[in-house]
């Protein structure tokens, strides 16, 4: 099981509610997955930051021969 640690959050109630809302799940949870898709949001800048400059040796004409 991973560690996890108990915070104390100052928020906005206007903001938590829209949050809430959004995510139909309560506080902890909505906490939560604003939290995992701020770290995502990091993972896909590293990837948009690639964009371009990673070459693949992949035939897409040998790949489409799988289809027929």
């Amino acid at each position: 099981m991973k560690a996890e640690r108990k915070i104390t959050v100052h928020v906005r109630s206007e903001l938590l509610n829209k949050a809430q809302r959004a995510a139909r799940a309560g506080v902890s949870e909505t906490v939560r997955k604003g939290l995992e898709l701020l770290a995502a949001g990091e993972a896909y800048d590293g990837l948009l930051k690639m964009r371009g400059k990673v070459k693949f040796s992949v035939d897409l004409r040998e790949l489409r021969q799988d289809r027929r």
